[in-house]
C-alpha cells in the first residue's frame, strides 16, 4: 500500500487543502503542534501521534512543535469558556512531561522537536500586526467555529488573547516554512480553523503552496461522545495519573462496534493482521479477542512490552483465578474497588445505579452482599457484560 492508501484505510484523513491524497506519497517536511496545557498526554492525543509515526515511516521529515509560547495564550478550540492563564514555569514543566511520552511513542522514528516559545517570545507587537494581522480578515475570523460558539447566544465570550490564537499559530507555520521548508501541518479536525491560518498566510506572504491535513475526531460509537474518557475521568499516558493496569483495562472494555476502527487507528498492525484479528473476533465475540489485542498493542506502545506482557498475564489470572475473599454483609462498593472492577467509589456507585454490576450473572444495585449470593461458598462478580471483567469471590 502507498502511504495515501494506508492513511485512508486507517481512517486518518478528514479535511485537506490538497485535491488528491496521492500528494502525500511524495515525502516532504511536516509538523504537528503539541499543546502544553497539561504535563501528560491523554489517549485522545494518541491518534494524531500515530499519524506522525506513519508519515515519518514513509519518509516524511517530522517536526514536533511544543507549544511553549502558544500555551501561554491558550487555544480556544474545543473549549466553551476561557482557559486559565498558566505561568511560564508551569508550561516548561508540562513540556518536559509530554516530551518524555512523545519520545517513547516515536522511538525508532526520526523527528526534530522544537519549542515555539523560542521565536514567539522575540516577536514585537507592531511588527506582528503589520506582518501577520494585516493578512487576516475580521469577517473570516468571526466565522470560525470556536468564535461563533463562544460569541453566540449563551456563549461565555472570548478574550482578545484567545481570539488571536489562530493568528499566532499561523505565524508558527510561516516561520517553520521559512526556516525548515515545512510544507504541511497536521492536527485534529477541531483544529482546522487554526491549521488553515498558516496555509493562507504562507500563500499570501510567499506566493507558494503549503498545506494542512486533519484527521477525524474519534467518537465512541456506543456513547456518541468524544473518545478518551473512562468512569474515572480522562485516561492519561502518565502511569502516575492512570496506572498501566487501568490503562490496559480501558482498552479491554471498548465496545464491539468501535474495536475494529481502534485497531486501525491506535496500533501498528497492518491490514492483513487486523483482518485476521477481526475474523477471529467475529467468530467468538464473548472472548473479546479484538479488545485483548488492542489493549496489548496500545499498552506496549505507551508503557513498553514488559508492562504489556504483565497486564496480559494479570488479566488472565483475574478472569480464572479465585483471588478475593468476602463475607455476607460486606460492601459491594468496597469489593468493586478491591477487585479493580472500579477505580473510585464514585465510579462504583454509578455502576451500581446504572445496573452495570452483576452478581452470578444477574444485574444488581444492592449495596451489600447477602448470604444467598454465595453458591457453594463462592459468587461471581462482574462489571458489564464482558467475561474479562469477572471476578470469582470466595466466602470467608
Amino acid at each position: 500500500m502507498t502511504l495515501s492508501e494506508e492513511l485512508k484505510w486507517r481512517g486518518l484523513i478528514k479535511d485537506k487543502t490538497f485535491a488528491d491524497v496521492k500528494w502525500l506519497d511524495k515525502p516532504q517536511a511536516f509538523y504537528l503542534g503539541i499543546d502544553a496545557s497539561a504535563d501528560s498526554l491523554q489517549v485522545g492525543n494518541l491518534a494524531i501521534l500515530m499519524l506522525v509515526k506513519h508519515l515519518a515511516a514513509a519518509g516524511w521529515t517530522a517536526y514536533l512543535v511544543m507549544g511553549g509560547g502558544t500555551s501561554l495564550v491558550g487555544d480556544p478550540g474545543g473549549k466553551n469558556e476561557e482557559r486559565n492563564l498558566m505561568s511560564r514555569e508551569t508550561v516548561k514543566s508540562n513540556i518536559e512531561g509530554v516530551r518524555g511520552q512523545v519520545t517513547k511513542l516515536l522511538r525508532g522514528e526520526k523527528y526534530t522537536m522544537v519549542d515555539n516559545y523560542d521565536w514567539l517570545s522575540r516577536l514585537k507587537y507592531v511588527d506582528f500586526l503589520r506582518e501577520v494581522g494585516k493578512h487576516f480578515s475580521m469577517t473570516e475570523l468571526m466565522q470560525r467555529d470556536f468564535v461563533v460558539e463562544r460569541m453566540g447566544k449563551g456563549g461565555a465570550g472570548i478574550s482578545y488573547a484567545e481570539f488571536s490564537y489562530s493568528l499566532v499559530q499561523g505565524y508558527d507555520f510561516w516561520h517553520l516554512f521559512q526556516t525548515h521548508d515545512i510544507r504541511m501541518q497536521i492536527g485534529g479536525s477541531d483544529q482546522w480553523g487554526n491549521l488553515i491560518s498558516g496555509v493562507s498566510l504562507i500563500r499570501k506572504k510567499e506566493a507558494k503552496e503549503a498545506h494542512a491535513l486533519s484527521m477525524p475526531l474519534i467518537i465512541n460509537k456506543a456513547t456518541g461522545v468524544k473518545f478518551g474518557k473512562s468512569e474515572g475521568g480522562a485516561v492519561w499516558l502518565d502511569p502516575n495519573k492512570t496506572s498501566p493496569h487501568d490503562f490496559y483495562q480501558f482498552w479491554i472494555n471498548v465496545d464491539d462496534s468501535s474495536v475494529g476502527d481502534y485497531l486501525k487507528i491506535f496500533t501498528e498492525l497492518g491490514k492483513d493482521e487486523v483482518a485476521k484479528v477481526m475474523t477471529a473476533f467475529e467468530k467468538d465475540k464473548p472472548n473479546r479477542f479484538a479488545q485483548k489485542t488492542l489493549a496489548y498493542e496500545v499498552t506496549r506502545l505507551v508503557h513498553g512490552e514488559e508492562t504489556a506482557e504483565h497486564e496480559k498475564s494479570l488479566a488472565v489470572k483475574q478472569v480464572f483465578g479465585a483471588t478475593h475473599i468476602a463475607s455476607p454483609g460486606d460492601s459491594v462498593i468496597d469489593l468493586l474497588l478491591e477487585t479493580g472492577l472500579a477505580i473510585s467509589k464514585t465510579g462504583a456507585r454509578q455502576l451500581l445505579a446504572s445496573g452495570g454490576i452483576y452478581i452470578n450473572d444477574k444485574s444488581t444495585n444492592k449495596q451489600h452482599l447477602e448470604v444467598t449470593d454465595f453458591v457453594e461458598d463462592e459468587l461471581k462478580l462482574r462489571r458489564g457484560k464482558t467475561l474479562q471483567n469477572s471476578r470469582i469471590i470466595k466466602k470467608k
